[in-house]
C-alpha cells in the first residue's frame, strides 16, 4: 500500500514507519516561538535546565504585538531577545511580520519539511507541501531542547474541488465553502490533501489563504501538492526543491468531492467561522469598520485585489478600514507598487506587518456593538474585541467599506449608507493554586457543559495571554463562555468537567489548559478535543479522556469516579457505568511524570 504526503514527510524525518495511528518521534526542521508564548518557552527551558538542540533551526518571531505597545508583551519580547543573544538564536523582530509567512518566504522550511510554532496556524505550511503544527509552550520547549517531538500519524482525507467558481469568488470564498461543508470539526484529527483543476492552477498566495483555515475545520493540516507556480516561486529565490507527492495507491480515509462551479462570494456570520452564508443573503448590513490582513489574507495578491477596488474611491463616511500586510517584504512591495498611496487616498489606516486583528496586541480590535468585516480566519466572540465580526474576502471587505454596508465588488456604485446612530448609553457596568496529585483514579462533582466547539477564547481569553504565572490563570477560566462567567468562583478542587465535541478548538495557547490545573480540576472528559488542545493537555499532565455522547449520560452535579487505566466512568449518583478511551502509554507516562518536561 502506498503512502500519503504526510506519511512520507514523517518517514523522511523519523527512524520509524509512519503507520496511521502510530505515535512516532519526528525531527523538526524549524522550531519557532512567538512573542506571546516565547517567554514561557524560555521559562520552561530554564526551569528544567534544558539547552537548545540546534540554534540554526531555532527562531523567535514577534508578530502578535509588532508595535511592542503593551508592557507585558514588551517585557516578554525582551526576555526572548536576551535569551536569543545568549544562545545565538535568530530573532525576526517586531519589524518583520507573521512568523509562518516568514518561514515560507525566507525558506526556513521548504516543501517536504517540518515546522512547529506557538501559532495554531502553523499548518499554513501545507500550502507548500510541508508539515507545520501549532503547539503549546511545553511542546515547543521540548522541540527546542531535543530537535524532535512525538506525533500521532493522522489519517488523510483526499478532497477534490470540482468546477470553476464565478469571477467574483476568491480562494477565501472557496475555503469558506469548504468550511460550510465540513463545519468546525468535520476534519478533526485528519490531514487533508487538496486536488482538482482549481487547486492545480492556484497561486502560492491562494494556497496560503486556504491552508491557513484548516484549523477552523479541525484539520491537522491541509496539504497542497507543489504545482508549477510554487516551483516558480522557489526558482525565483534560487532554490531547487524536491517536492513530495502521494503515491498513486495511497490509502485515504475518505475521498470527498466539493462542487465549486459558479461559486459566489461567501461570508461567515459573527461568532462562528463555520456559519457561512452567501454575501447576497446579508447584503445591506451596515458596518462600522473593516480589517484586511492576517495570515489568511495579508499577501501581495490580497493587497493588489483590494487596491484595484479602492483605487479612485473613498471609504464610506464614519468608517475605518485597517490594512496590515503579513510581512515587511510585502509591505515594501505595496510601497513600491503604489498600493500604499491607493490605500491612504481611500482613507485607510496602514499598520506595521504582523498578525494585527487576530491578536490583542495590534490594530483590528472592536468596541462593544461595533460591526466589522474582516479577512481574518476567526470571529469567535471576543476574539477581536467586543464587536460582531464577519469574515470575507479582501474584495468583499474593500467593496463593503466603500459603500458602508456588506456587498460585493460588482455593486459598489451604490451610494454609501450613513453610520448607525445609537440612542442607548455607550458604557455599561460590567485562587489560590490547588495542585492535583497523580492518582490513577479520581472522584468528583461533574460540571456538564452541553456545548460543542468551545474554543480557547471562551476557555481563556486572549486578553490574558501575557500572564505567565500559572496560579494567576484559574480566576479567568471560562469567563468568556456565556453562562459560565462565574465558573472559577464556584468550582472546587477535584471537580470534573464534561463537555461536547471539539473542546479547545482555536488557538494554541497553553493557558487554556493551565487554568484548569490552577483550579485543581481533576479531569476533563469530552466527546472530542481540538488537536492542539489535546496535545497541550497531555503534555501538561492534565487528565483528559474521550467518551462518546457523554454529555447526555451524566447530569450536572453528579458524583462520578474515573479510572484512567481502564476508562471506566462510574456515576455514583445514578449507579451507572460508562467508558471512555483509557490513557495511552504516552499519556500515562507523561501524566505520571507530571508533564512532558518533567524528568
Amino acid at each position: 500500500m502506498g503512502k500519503t504526503i504526510i506519511q512520507k514527510i514523517f518517514e523522511n524525518h523519523s527512524d520509524s514507519k509512519a503507520e496511521v495511528g502510530e505515535i512516532i518521534d519526528i525531527i523538526i526542521d524549524a522550531r519557532i516561538a512567538r512573542d506571546f508564548g516565547g517567554a514561557n518557552v524560555v521559562k520552561n527551558l530554564e526551569e528544567n535546565n534544558l539547552g537548545v538542540d540546534d540554534p540554526s533551526k531555532t527562531f523567535f518571531t514577534f508578530d502578535c504585538n509588532p508595535s511592542g505597545c503593551d508592557q507585558k508583551y514588551a517585557a516578554n519580547q525582551h526576555i526572548c531577545r536576551l535569551y536569543a543573544r545568549k544562545h545565538g538564536i535568530k530573532v525576526y523582530d517586531i519589524n518583520k511580520g507573521i512568523g509562518t509567512h516568514i518561514a515560507i518566504d525566507k525558506i526556513l522550511v521548504e516543501p517536504g519539511g517540518t515546522l512547529v510554532s506557538t501559532d495554531s496556524h502553523a499548518n499554513i505550511l501545507g500550502s507548500i507541501g510541508a508539515f507545520g503544527q501549532g503547539m503549546g509552550d511545553r511542546d515547543i520547549a521540548y522541540a527546542w531542547a531535543n530537535g524532535r517531538i512525538w506525533f500521532k500519524v493522522p489519517p488523510t482525507i483526499k478532497i477534490i474541488l470540482e468546477g470553476k467558481p464565478s469571477n467574483l469568488a476568491t480562494p477565501k470564498d472557496v475555503v469558506l465553502a469548504m468550511l460550510k461543508h465540513f463545519g468546525a470539526n468535520g476534519l478533526l484529527g485528519y490531514a487533508v490533501e487538496m486536488y482538482g483543476d482549481y487547486v492545480d492552477n492556484l497561486s502560492l498566495d491562494g494556497r496560503i489563504t486556504m491552508a491557513s483555515m484548516a484549523t477552523e475545520m479541525g484539520a491537522i493540516i491541509m496539504l497542497f501538492p507543489v504545482n508549477e507556480k510554487v516551483n516558480a516561486f522557489y526558482e525565483k529565490l534560487g532554490r531547487r526543491i524536491s517536492p513530495i507527492y502521494a503515491d498513486e495507491d495511497a490509502n485515504y480515509e475518505d475521498t470527498v468531492k466539493i462542487d465549486i462551479e459558479g461559486l459566489k462570494p461567501l461570508i461567515s456570520l459573527p461568532g462562528h467561522p463555520e456559519d457561512v452564508a452567501l454575501v447576497e443573503e446579508v447584503e445591506g448590513t451596515i458596518v462600522d469598520s473593516g480589517f484586511m490582513g492576517s495570515c489568511t489574507n495579508g499577501r501581495i495578491e490580497d493587497m493588489r485585489l483590494a487596491a484595484e477596488i479602492l483605487r479612485g474611491r473613498r471609504i464610506a463616511p464614519g468608517r475605518v478600514l485597517k490594512i496590515v500586510p503579513s510581512t515587511d517584504d510585502i509591505w515594501r512591495r505595496c510601497l513600491e507598487e503604489g498600493l500604499i498611496d491607493v490605500f491612504k487616498e481611500a482613507g485607510a489606516l496602514i499598520g506595521s506587518a504582523g498578525c494585527a486583528g487576530c491578536a490583542a496586541g495590534q490594530i483590528g480590535q472592536t468596541g462593544r456593538g461595533e460591526v466589522e468585516i474582516s479577512t481574518g480566519n476567526r470571529n469567535f466572540p471576543g476574539k477581536q474585541g467586543l464587536g460582531d465580526i464577519y469574515l470575507a474576502s479582501p474584495a468583499t471587505v474593500a467593496a463593503t467599506l466603500i459603500t458602508g454596508f456588506i456587498t460585493t465588488a460588482d455593486k459598489i456604485d451604490s451610494p454609501p449608507k450613513p453610520v448607525v446612530v445609537q440612542d442607548k448609553p455607550l458604557f455599561h457596568s460590567r485562587k489560590e493554586v490547588r495542585g492535583v496529585d497523580k492518582p490513577l483514579k479520581v472522584e468528583g462533582r461533574a460540571w456538564v457543559i452541553k456545548r460543542d466547539n468551545i474554543d480557547t477564547d471562551m476557555i481563556f481569553h486572549n486578553r490574558y495571554l501575557s500572564i505567565t504565572d500559572t496560579k494567576e490563570m484559574g480566576q479567568y477560566t471560562f469567563d468568556n463562555l456565556k453562562g459560565y462567567e462565574d465558573f472559577a468562583k464556584k468550582v472546587k478542587p477535584g471537580d470534573i468537567v464534561i463537555v461536547g465535541k471539539n473542546f479547545g478548538c482555536g488557538s494554541s495557547r497553553q493557558q487554556a489548559v493551565d487554568c484548569f490545573k490552577s483550579l485543581g480540576i481533576a479531569a476533563i472528559i469530552a466527546e472530542s478535543f481540538g488537536a492542539i488542545y489535546e496535545r497541550n493537555a497531555v503534555n501538561s499532565g492534565l487528565p483528559i479522556l474521550v467518551a462518546e455522547d457523554i454529555i447526555n449520560k451524566i447530569d450536572d452535579g453528579d458524583i462520578i469516579s474515573i479510572d484512567f487505566l481502564t476508562g471506566l466512568i462510574f456515576d455514583k449518583t445514578k449507579n451507572r457505568k460508562f467508558y471512555a478511551k483509557p490513557f495511552s502509554k504516552v499519556q500515562l507516562e507523561i501524566y505520571k511524570r507530571g508533564g512532558l518536561l518533567e524528568q
